[in-house]
């Protein structure tokens, strides 16, 4: 089990399932920060993440898809070992409000990566995020996670500020099947249409993107969402 894994099972117990303290012992205070804690050891102070390229962002979020994970690893539909351990005892109303918490912290950003794509590579990255590809029936990027990539309230995450290695490790989970959704998995069926030498592509090119001024996700996607998504409010 990695260091990572111990410091947040370890934070969990301290701080998730908090008992009352014992009158010698060093008062703990029950709020949903000092809960928090059990996350931030491994997603980092307030959830921005950390610089090792495979752990999200938790901070900003929409709430309604900060829940959805958490459930899925709960409940086995997304694998990992330690965040199962971490989850298996919480029920759907500390899940909430785990996810709620989160949503609701507005902190900076890390600035873009510099894009090392050439002219053409980044070319048909930005044509899949914004265009997509009829050709393989892959709706753009922009349709689901909001004009501006930054999310679209309150189950779809923003794809701006996330690490590439992070980003093409979700779609390679989802090709995979590690990762999975309510039926019907829209970002299964996307990912698995997608040919494999654009995962990178796309993957690097939004790491590469400025945030706009704000960062909030949208109210309300663009259009009609282009698929049937399993738990996406039409």
């Amino acid at each position: 089990m990695n260091t990572c894994i111990r410091v947040m099972l370890a934070a969990g117990l301290a701080t998730l399932a908090i008992a009352p303290a014992r009158a010698t012992e060093r008062s703990v205070p029950d709020t949903m920060a000092q809960r928090a804690l059990a996350c931030t050891g491994c997603h980092g102070p307030q959830g921005r993440s950390r610089p090792s390229g495979y752990v999200p962002r938790l901070a900003g979020k929409p709430s309604g898809y900060l829940l959805a994970q958490l459930q899925a690893f709960r409940d086995g539909r997304r694998m990992h070992e330690g965040m199962a351990a971490l989850l298996e005892p919480l029920d759907d109303g500390m899940l909430t409000a785990l996810a709620e918490h989160f949503a609701a912290l507005s902190v900076p950003y890390p600035a873009p990566v510099r894009s090392t794509l050439g002219s053409a590579d980044a070319a048909r990255a930005r044509r899949l995020v914004v265009e997509g590809d009829a050709a393989h029936r892959i709706p753009a990027c922009s349709a689901c996670h909001g004009r501006t990539l930054t999310g679209v309230a309150p189950q779809v995450p923003g794809l701006l500020g996330l690490p590439s290695d992070y980003l093409a490790a979700q779609i390679g989970a989802w090709r995979t099947g590690h990762r999975r959704a309510r039926t019907p998995d829209c970002m299964g069926e996307i990912a698995n249409r997608l040919p494999a030498a654009d995962v990178a592509l796309v993957a690097r090119w939004l790491a590469a993107q400025p945030l706009p001024d704000d960062t909030h996700p949208a109210d309300r996607p663009p259009d009609e969402f282009p698929m049937s998504c399993g738990g996406l409010s039409r």
